[in-house]
């Protein structure tokens, strides 16, 4: 008998048995190994939304939902956004280890010597309404980085992932940054080689040529911090998408292009806009009471956003972090009589008093605080999602080049349970 562990599937008809191993992981739930199984039993899983389906292996993000905890290669991100800034979780995710000073040093030139983009891409700009969401604009101009970068396409050449992976972390300020100016019609502002990433990211996103603008340090820490919170998190709906794009061998501008376009729908990467939106709903301070018995009516369709997880089934580590800079940023500001921003610490103070709340654990997340932040910062709702893009490439091409180094990934293609017609007698256009 053997001393792996394993499962044992009969079905009751035969009476056949089979045999599934279990892969055991490192930390959190084993998976069992269904590979086989449609060759064995002439039978698919069925698991609607993949979620109890392990897609791949990884070595990159942990996830412990009922003991709120994430870890970036086995560092809690806790530890990570306090002590880090963006580069070094950045250079981890893609390495796998923290870098030392030296290593630091190299990679922050590396990514800064990439920051322009091709002068041509300018251009593509001019194609768009300047009503289009930014959000759209980004997908078509990341895809469209592969019509310029031709150098760097073979996914096979390791060197080439390196120059790409580099080229899409560097660009993507400048590119979100440019989105944004497009809309409001002002000037693009080219990126600065003596600024840091999120430095250089709120100076293009707000300086303009006709005057000096310079960067506020919280607020560049708070930045830099809100891209470490959104740098990765397992493998999730645009995570998937990005993984499955690579997987037919597609160039990883184009799978990047992909993982914004999923990321772009409200249930995935809107959450931070939906809290503003729901803020603006409620209107005043003294209606808050009315909207939190509102959400708790079960017959009421009213939601209150930013407040529980569907991952997170105590608490997400990233609020906490996100909270401490989120009055950090107002108190920087001075912001005291903003409406919206008195209506979400009100809530957020009865989300960590109220008895429903803390039976239910509903407690405010990293998108409720992340979109007060941003909203104090000047930055418009619809850049929200952009701003979660540009933290979420790093995850993305380190998920990606991972992908592409397992000998044992295939094309992904799910199956299906198949319930329409069968057989159907064909009838020609003029009896129909």
């Amino acid at each position: 008998m053997s001393d792996k562990k394993s499962f044992t599937l009969t079905d009751n008809q035969s009476g056949k048995s089979f045999e599934l191993p279990v892969m055991e992981s490192a930390v959190g739930p084993d998976v069992v190994d269904v590979r086989k199984f449609y060759a064995d039993t002439d039978h698919f899983t069925y698991d609607p939304g993949f979620t109890s389906t392990g897609s791949c292996e990884s070595k990159i993000s942990f996830i412990d939902g009922d003991k709120g905890i994430l870890q970036h290669r086995g560092y809690s991100i806790e530890d990570l956004a306090e002590n880090c800034d963006f580069m070094e979780v950045a250079y981890l995710l893609l390495k796998g280890e923290l870098p030392n000073m030296e290593e630091k040093s190299k990679f922050e030139n590396d990514i800064t010597m990439h920051t322009m983009v091709h002068e041509q891409l300018h251009k593509f700009f001019d194609g768009f309404r300047r009503d289009a969401h930014p959000m759209a604009i980004m997908v078509g101009v990341v895809g469209a980085l592969s019509a310029f970068y031709h150098d760097s396409l073979d996914i096979n050449d390791p060197h080439h992932r390196m120059v790409s992976s580099y080229r899409l972390i560097a660009k993507m300020p400048t590119i979100a940054a440019w989105a944004y100016k497009y809309s409001v019609g002002q000037p693009f502002m080219y990126p600065r080689n003596d600024l840091r990433y999120a430095e250089d990211f709120l100076h293009m996103m707000f300086a303009t040529p006709c005057e000096e603008y310079k960067v506020n340090p919280v607020l560049a820490k708070a930045m830099d911090r809100i891209l470490i919170l959104h740098a990765d998190h397992e493998q999730n709906a645009s995570t998937s998408t990005v993984r499955l794009a690579g997987s037919s061998g597609a160039n990883p501008f184009a799978c990047i292009a992909a993982g914004i376009a999923c990321l772009w729908g409200p249930a995935h990467g809107g959450a931070n806009e939906a809290v503003l939106n729901m803020l603006q709903e409620i209107g005043t301070a003294d209606r808050v009471g009315e909207f939190v018995a509102k959400a708790k009516d079960k017959n009421d369709p009213f939601r209150l956003m930013g407040f529980g997880h569907r991952v997170y089934k105590n608490f997400d580590p990233r609020a906490k972090i996100m909270a401490k800079t989120c009055h950090e940023v107002l108190g920087e500001l001075g912001i005291k009589d903003e409406p919206l921003l008195d209506i979400a610490m009100q809530l957020e103070k009865i989300a960590l008093e109220d008895d429903y709340f803390i039976e239910k654990k509903l407690y405010p997340n990293v998108d409720f605080y992340s979109g007060i932040i941003l909203k104090a910062m000047g930055i418009p709702t619809s850049m929200f999602t952009v701003l979660f893009a540009l933290a979420r490439t790093t995850g993305w091409i380190a998920q990606w080049q991972e992908m592409i180094e397992d000998p044992s990934q295939r094309i992904g293609r799910p199956r299906q349970l198949y319930t329409g017609d069968v057989d159907r007698k064909f009838v020609p256009l003029h009896q129909r």
